[in-house]
């Protein structure tokens, strides 16, 4: 079977992002990677990560002024106000300025140092580098970490965030990073960011072991760091706050991540991006709510054990390291005890291994109570409509998911074609439940304008009782001849409609679409795929009467 490996879409960055860089640095030495290992992939997966790390809940842009009383008495009223309340302004500034108020008089002198801080080290940088991490060793980043083991240590009281971003720590530094993490979990650090700099990671350095005794964390993003093994931890080493845990390209075993589900009582948010080994993930937590993969290298995702499980994705990704010559291997996806799934995607038919309870879902599958997940209301497939193995095994995938509302379809533009599988096919495959008695919105991304991908709209229109909404989007510089796709959705709009009526929306789009670590894992929004928000129709490919013209197109 003809197998084409994902594309990735590269995240842009403004220089105001999260994952601003120094613009000075030549793009091959961002991230502080050597150019002689840096190739588009690795630096797309490390602008993914960086553009999702957590934000300062501190900024160093706002400015800070004092009105002068309108009396000009010359009272400070400010260091009048009750102690509390005064560490609740200290708490609110940068380290660097807290640090500062403890010149203003010895009452702010014992204020800063009992009160909680956050730390971040961009903060810390010259002003000459406005914030942008630097993109090399040197004095800049050696000052950096200086000055981070100069706050911790002076410091007396807690740290609630802090994110360290720009060091380059070898091996020969380990006993720094060893040590800030002791004063950090000493300190109560609630949020904790911990990226380190230098590139390949064979070369990194290893977390040290009280990293995972660190028991005040409650949402930890670690990246660029080798796992200790964790069958040397000592007992006891547990996260039993911790909530959410994200891993950038960080070097781990499947015994590794093993252990930090059962180390995380009550972690609900699992991402790992950027994983370089060839990861088998078995999801086994009473806790967890969203898992995340992207852009890793994975053999198989399994539920075994996940009774609060809400959100599962999975994110271009590849058996074993994508771009490789072995990159089209198949993953193997099983889903064993998940009650509360909701969200799922990108499953790719053909591609994927889908596995329900005991049963590998074929082609021929029958439907049973066995092989079906009825909890999943959101479903994101990803295929290529021009290869057979992959449209034949779309009816087996959907008929798994018997209670979808809302269907997401990606078409992948297809290289090696093997064969078209027209509407007779799909009128032939029989009754899919999800689209005759659930489906309400389908999005289909990517329209290229071939005749499987029209024949599959059509059998959606035809046979969709309840549908209330076809989005169909078109990809600028990547759909057939204008006159073609007119005379398509012509055909499609004057369809026999099995919910009454033209449903059909045209939507059209420059950008390829992109996934969102941040909205995938946020529980108050409901649409992580991007379906149910307003797409503005493109208005200019119906003329006065609504129906359908080329002229849009152009």
């Amino acid at each position: 079977m003809a197998r084409q490996p994902p594309r990735f879409y590269p995240r842009l960055l403004r220089a105001d992002s999260p994952a601003a860089e120094d613009p000075g640095v030549p793009m091959d030495m961002r991230h502080g990677l050597d150019p002689d290992t840096l190739d588009p992939y690795k630096n797309m997966v490390l602008n993914f990560f960086y553009s999702y790390l957590l934000e300062s809940p501190v900024s160093t842009a706002a400015s800070l002024s004092c009105t002068t009383a309108e009396d000009g008495d010359g009272v400070d009223r400010v260091s009048l106000l009750p102690d509390d309340l005064l560490r609740r302004v200290v708490s609110r500034l940068p380290a660097k300025d807290g640090a500062r108020t403890a010149v203003l008089s010895s009452r702010w002198h014992h204020l800063w140092r009992s009160t909680p801080l956050v730390l971040v080290d961009t903060h810390l940088l010259p002003a000459a580098c406005a914030g942008a991490r630097p993109g090399r060793a040197g004095a800049v980043s050696r000052a950096v970490t200086g000055a981070v083991s100069a706050a911790l240590e002076a410091h007396q009281g807690n740290f609630t965030f802090v994110s360290l971003t720009c060091s380059f720590l070898e091996r020969a530094d380990r006993g720094v990073l060893a040590r800030w993490v002791q004063l950090l979990a000493t300190k109560g650090v609630s949020e904790l960011v911990l990226v380190n700099r230098p590139w390949p990671l064979p070369r990194g350095v290893c977390l040290p072991v009280a990293l995972f005794s660190c028991a005040s964390l409650t949402r930890l993003y670690l990246g660029a760091w080798l796992f200790p093994d964790t069958a040397t931890l000592p007992r006891g080493a547990a996260f039993p706050n911790l909530r959410e845990l994200v891993l950038g390209c960080v070097m781990m075993t499947d015994k590794d991540l093993d252990f930090v589900l059962a180390a995380s009582p009550v972690l609900e948010i699992l991402a790992v991006v950027g994983s370089q080994t060839q990861l088998h993930a078995r999801l086994a937590s009473q806790s967890l709510r969203c898992a995340q993969f992207c852009l890793s290298t994975v053999e198989e995702v399994a539920v075994v054990d996940a009774p609060c499980l809400e959100r599962l994705f999975i994110w271009c990704c590849s058996s074993h390291g994508l771009g490789t010559a072995r990159s089209k291997t198949s993953i193997r996806v099983k889903i064993g005890r998940a009650p509360q799934l909701r969200l799922l995607g990108y499953l790719r038919p053909g591609w994927h291994v889908l596995e329900v309870g005991n049963t590998t879902i074929k082609a021929s599958t029958q439907v049973s109570p066995r092989t079906i997940v009825p909890s999943v209301q959101m479903l994101a497939l990803s295929l290529h409509f021009g290869i057979r193995n992959e449209v034949k095994m779309l009816p087996s995938f959907l008929r798994c998911f018997p209670n979808v509302e809302v269907l997401l379809i990606q078409s992948e533009e297809t290289h090696e074609p093997t064969g078209n599988l027209r509407l007779k096919f799909w009128q032939e495959n029989g009754m899919i439940e999800c689209v005759r008695s659930r489906l309400k919105r389908i999005v289909f991304r990517e329209y290229h304008g071939h005749e499987n991908e029209f024949a599959f709209l059509m059998f959606i229109a035809e046979n969709a009782e309840v549908l209330e909404r076809m989005v169909v989007e078109l990809k600028f510089g990547r759909y057939a001849a204008p006159e073609e796709i007119a005379i398509k959705m012509k055909a499609l709009q004057g369809a026999k409609w099995a919910s009454g009526g033209d449903k059909l929306q045209l939507t059209f789009s420059k950008f390829p679409s992109a996934w969102s670590l941040s909205k995938g894992s946020d529980f108050s929004f409901d649409d992580p795929f991007l379906c149910l928000c307003y797409m503005p129709t493109y208005f200019e490919m119906r003329d006065s009467s609504g129906q359908f013209k080329p002229l849009g197109y152009l």
